[in-house]
């Protein structure tokens, strides 16, 4: 189990992701979010995906950022939704686990 806390900045919307993978393929995810948009885009599109299908294809491009692209109010640089992905790339072995920062200097 790969577990994430998601703190997306100014709006202060956090997400919590937990990942469950048994065969590194197939990524179940719990989503607690207090952003209605993430909510709503996984009470629409469900819980269960291929990690394939999710994390090895061009920046912008997979379900979630299908789903945003059409759904989600505009505000490109919100980094939920890789976040998701980060989490599902570790729990499927196909990236390491390492902290992201975006720091303002």
């Amino acid at each position: 189990m790969t577990k994430l806390k998601i703190l997306p900045g100014i709006c202060g919307l956090i997400t919590l992701v937990e990942a469950n993978s048994d065969d590194g393929l197939d990524v179940t995810l719990i989503i607690k979010s207090d952003c209605d948009a993430v909510s709503k885009m996984f009470k629409e599109l469900g819980s269960t995906f291929d990690s394939y299908d999710l994390c090895l294809v061009k920046p912008g491009e997979g379900p979630f950022y299908n789903y945003a692209s059409v759904n989600f109010p505009g505000h490109c640089a919100c980094p939920t939704i890789c976040g998701i992905i980060k989490a599902v790339e570790v729990e499927c072995k196909l990236a390491l686990p390492k902290n992201v920062q975006i720091i303002f200097e």
